[in-house]
């Protein structure tokens, strides 16, 4: 397995496009166009807060009724959330439109939205950007990161990756690109993903595949708590790697399965070190524990603590906010046993023994807090298995981007 150059262009027979359709934004491109050349066999994970937006609805449907999926229509700006029937219409609309200049049926184009809540599309710059996007289609690196771009909202840099394996004698391409900032916290931010690869696999195991895999990689970060109206996570697969198509579990899923998780975890890190306003990604490592259960509910407690997130901007080991943080997540264990370790490119550093703190330098530990990537290690000594979470620091501008997001 190897990261190449790319993202969701990188897999054979897969393009993309964008335009500056002014649908909220002035300065800047705001809409995005993924096409494959073949019909693909179509996968999806979505937010299970019941509020959900009209995007995310329409794709259930589409992932679950429609024999083969082949573009996907995104726009930055609006989320289309909360806005009735008429906003499941503006799907349905996009659809059309995409149909209409891609020659595909509708039921084979899926639609993705980010932005404010609350408000109604701006059909006449959809369907413009549509039309503008479709005869500027390409299978490049600058297209896909041209796309991955336009979707960002309150994001600061594109998120992309792509990596290569060989599958039954043929080489395999996995690409993908997201964008999330604030309001993530995915319970399958806003966050949207969107992975592509010429795998030819069924659909019932494309799905099996990404549903299991997000339960390692979307659904363990967190920038802020708030689950988004709009989580959306695509995978299509056009099979034109050409490998003997994958139809049971064995070598060949395995392989797949590990290459997937790459790519997602990838991209969640990619968003966890983007949240809005953070200086540093917080990475949370649970070990020893009992269950995986155990490990994934205490590292997803460390990580949504507002106070040990602060101490992480203020490069402060406060070790207590994390142990109090694993003693309210719900998860049984004996505080007395746990050790605590922080660690980044500056170096690792034992804080506490058996619930107890250690003689540790404060200004090791500073300098170890001050780094770009950050993560700390609770070892619970009671089994086996381990979870990691990632998020981030809790800065003044957090609050700042959020007051007056909608102006």
């Amino acid at each position: 397995m190897k990261i190449i150059e790319g993202g969701v262009t990188a897999a054979a027979g897969f393009c993309a496009a964008s335009a500056a359709a002014g649908i909220k934004y002035k300065d800047r491109k705001d809409m995005a166009l993924i096409f494959s050349e073949t019909p693909c066999r179509g996968a999806g994970t979505f937010t299970r807060n019941v509020v959900k937006a009209a995007p995310v609805k329409w794709d259930q449907k589409i992932v679950k009724e429609s024999e083969f999926v082949q573009a996907v229509v995104v726009n930055a700006g609006i989320a289309n959330a909360c806005t009735g029937e008429e906003g499941y219409g503006y799907c349905r609309e996009t659809a059309k439109a995409a149909s209409e200049a891609l020659g595909v049926p509708e039921t084979a184009v899926l639609v993705a939205s980010t932005g404010v809540i609350g408000m109604q599309l701006p059909m006449d710059r959809i369907k413009a950007g549509v039309e503008m996007m479709a005869p500027r289609l390409e299978g490049t690196i600058k297209s896909g990161a041209e796309a991955a771009q336009a979707i960002m909202t309150t994001d600061t840099r594109k998120k992309e990756v792509a990596v290569q394996v060989e599958i039954g004698g043929k080489t395999v391409t996995i690409g993908g690109m997201c964008k999330g900032s604030g309001m993530i916290h995915p319970d399958m931010c806003t966050m949207l993903a969107f992975v592509t690869t010429d795998l030819a696999i069924s659909k019932e195991l494309l799905q099996e595949a990404l549903s299991e895999d997000i339960k390692d990689t979307y659904n363990m970060i967190s920038v802020d708590g708030d689950t988004s109206t709009n989580d959306t996570v695509l995978l299509l697969a056009n099979g034109m790697a050409g490998n003997t198509e994958i139809t049971e579990k064995g070598r060949d899923y395995d392989i797949f399965c590990r290459a997937l998780n790459l790519v997602n975890e990838t991209l969640a890190k990619k968003m966890a070190g983007d949240g809005e306003g953070c200086t540093a990604l917080f990475e949370v490592k649970v070990v020893g524990a009992e269950s995986k259960e155990q490990a994934v509910t205490l590292s997803k407690s460390i990580i949504t603590s507002n106070l040990t997130k602060a101490a992480i901007f203020g490069h402060d080991a406060n070790w207590g906010r994390i142990l109090c943080a694993m003693g309210y997540s719900g998860a049984q264990f004996d505080p007395e046993k746990v050790d605590l370790f922080f660690e980044s490119a500056a170096g690792k550093l034992k804080i506490i023994e058996n619930g107890v703190a250690l003689p540790y330098s404060e200004e090791e530990a500073t300098r170890i807090l001050s780094e770009p990537e950050v993560t700390a290690v609770a070892d619970v000594k009671m089994g086996n298995a381990a979870a990691t979470a990632w998020g981030c620091d809790l800065t003044f501008d957090y609050v700042k981007i959020n007051a007056d997001y909608r102006s």
